[in-house]
């Protein structure tokens, strides 16, 4: 299903498709047709359209002169430096959030550990209490 937006300003329109997802039936470019010359007699007929470049990877061996095609290859050489910088900071940014959660979780076993360690030294003298009274003969039995 797609939703087409008709924007209109001053002395132009823009049509925005926003979601093109069409059942086979629709992929036929006569549909495409009919439903663009749809939209576009809906809009008031001195409607000046401007195309917008989205940008993105283009194919530049179809250019013809030089000028077009170090022009569309430095295009995309920006936009390439543009999505590296965009994704380096996202990635440092998670790495330096697992970085404080590890920090953190650190602290966490360590305070784990010293109270282990305090159980384990509240449980030694209790043991050895249990063990003294366990090796002393009791007194019915000294006695027979």
């Amino acid at each position: 299903m797609s939703v087409v937006a008709v924007v209109q300003g001053a002395g132009f329109a823009q049509i925005h498709v926003i979601g093109v997802t069409f059942a086979r039936i629709l992929m036929k470019p006569t549909t495409a047709v009919a439903t663009f010359l749809a939209v576009t007699a809906l809009l008031p007929s001195p409607v000046e359209l401007h195309a917008q470049d989205i940008p993105g990877i283009e194919i530049c061996t179809v250019e013809k002169t030089m000028e077009r095609r170090t022009s569309c290859l430095q295009s995309n050489i920006d936009f390439l430096q543009k999505t590296f910088t965009r994704l380096s900071v996202d990635h440092q940014q998670k790495l330096d959030a697992a970085t404080r959660q590890i920090e953190s979780l650190k602290v966490t076993v360590a305070d784990l550990q010293k109270v282990v360690a305090d159980l384990q030294a509240a449980q030694k003298p209790t043991a050895d209490d249990l063990k003294k009274k366990l090796d002393r003969p009791s007194a019915k039995e000294g006695g027979k």
